[in-house]
């Protein structure tokens, strides 16, 4: 593959988006992980803590031949709530920001452009952060792949679940 990208989204917890990213045509790599903070390899923990500045994020390979940046941008939307500001549901603090890190300018036009359009979608204010990628942190091995390797786990079963299938019915001509 000669053109392969990255995509990088935080919407809440990295599990979630880690999962329904797996299940799409033309994603080639996803990796949960940390990006947008001041320390230097951190960790779950300290990130945990919310005083790193990172944000929980997954870094997608791509390849554009089979799946757009846009289309990505589209269903990052879908996965998770843009209004809640430093949260998702139950899952509070700046490490849970909806956050698109853009790779190159072009990125950084289509996630303005996305989150504009989004926005006539709700009537409260859309919070997403749009921002240059920083240096990206893999999360420790245990979160890769989380929700394949504990779909029965409360959270998993409770929260990602229900996301997953959702996600399925709005994209399944994308999917796996």
């Amino acid at each position: 593959m000669t053109n392969v990208q990255k995509a990088t989204f935080g919407g809440g917890c990295f599990w979630c988006i880690d999962a329904a990213f797996r299940q799409v045509n033309g994603v080639i790599e996803v990796r949960s992980g940390y990006c947008g903070g001041h320390t230097e390899q951190p960790t779950y923990q300290q990130i945990c803590q919310g005083d790193t500045g990172h944000a929980e994020v997954v870094e997608i390979q791509f390849d554009p031949q089979i799946i757009s940046y846009a289309q990505l941008l589209k269903m990052f939307f879908a996965l998770h709530d843009p209004t809640q500001l430093n949260r998702q549901g139950n899952d509070v603090g700046t490490q849970y920001r909806s956050v698109i890190f853009y790779h190159d300018e072009l990125q950084h036009r289509q996630a303005n452009d996305e989150v504009a359009l989004q926005q006539s979608y709700h009537s409260d204010k859309i919070v997403t952060e749009v921002a240059a990628v920083t240096t990206f942190y893999s999360a420790e091995s245990y979160h890769q792949d989380y929700y394949s390797n504990n779909p029965n786990q409360g959270y998993c079963s409770i929260l990602i679940a229900p996301k997953l299938e959702k996600f399925k019915q709005l994209f399944s001509e994308l999917l796996n």
